[in-house]
């Protein structure tokens, strides 16, 4: 009953070997640095009408397995243009697979579901000095088309080579990250140690420490200081007889006393218009 239906199935697959080699031995007079910055892979022309032929969902991704250490990971497709019989594949991605030059990998078409979210552990404590280390990792994976739970990854930035571990993915432990909105967070780098943080004991505030200054400008500490009084100097003061509980007086210095007394006597002297009068009309002249 089922049997029409596993055999599509199985027809809908590809599924084939490849001696792989590394980016490096790809022939050609073009630099193909760029297969090294991200999680594609070359395949041959074979492989794109052997594809082409079977109802594969897109984007194309492939499942990578290395039946003799049982290592397996996931990728994307870059190019078309490998010799028959052979693939390309990054240098991290062999590292992955515990792979070496011409060894048979298996390689399987796969279907992926879209990634929501994504733990990193950078492998070293350098990717700190990175400014913005999130932004950084979100460029560098748009090279690439899946992750892998447990892969070690490989980016570059500022011709240095940082690499990290994929410690987490969801919904799934494969992930596609074609056109995806996905949450990234790091863990801390491996063999990265806290600065150690040593107990001060607090010390007592002490108040009014500063030097202060004053308003006039001038620095305090600078004038001279009085010289001494003469104890011939010093006058007893006159006692206030005419002094009352709850009463405040004001006693000035002896010299605006006696001008208050001059005053006085003026006072006292002064008549009121005692002085010579003067008239409008000319003496002498009648009007």
């Amino acid at each position: 009953m089922f049997e029409p239906h596993v055999g599509r199935v199985f027809q809908n697959r590809f599924s084939t070997q490849y001696r792989c080699y590394s980016v490096s031995m790809l022939a050609g007079p073009n630099d193909r640095s760029d297969v090294e910055k991200g999680g594609k892979i070359i395949m041959p022309p074979s492989a794109l009408d052997q594809l082409s032929r079977l109802n594969i969902t897109y984007p194309m991704l492939f499942k990578l397995t290395n039946k003799n250490s049982d290592r397996m990971t996931h990728c994307g497709v870059l190019e078309f243009v490998a010799d028959e019989g052979i693939c390309y594949l990054p240098h991290w991605m062999m590292q992955n697979l515990l792979l070496e030059e011409g060894g048979l990998v298996q390689v399987e078409s796969v279907n992926l579901m879209v990634a929501t979210y994504s733990k990193f552990q950078p492998q070293s404590p350098d990717f700190l000095d990175i400014t913005n280390p999130k932004a950084v990792l979100e460029n560098a994976l748009r090279n690439f088309a899946c992750l892998t739970k447990g892969d070690v990854i490989a980016i570059n930035y500022n011709e240095k080579i940082y690499e990290l571990r994929v410690m987490e993915t969801k919904p799934d432990k494969a992930v596609s990250i074609i056109e995806c909105d996905m949450n990234v967070d790091f863990d801390a780098p491996l063999g990265y140690k806290e600065p150690e943080r040593h107990m001060q004991h607090p010390e007592e505030p002490t108040a009014f420490t500063g030097s202060g200054n004053r308003l006039d400008g001038k620095k305090k500490g600078i004038e001279p200081s009085p010289a001494p009084l003469d104890p011939s100097d010093i006058k007893r003061g006159i006692p206030n007889y005419d002094f009352k509980i709850g009463r405040i007086t004001f006693i000035r210095n002896s010299r605006q006393q006696s001008r208050k007394t001059e005053t006085d006597d003026t006072a006292i002297n002064f008549i009121a218009f005692s002085g010579e009068g003067q008239s409008l009309r000319k003496k002498g002249r009648k009007p």
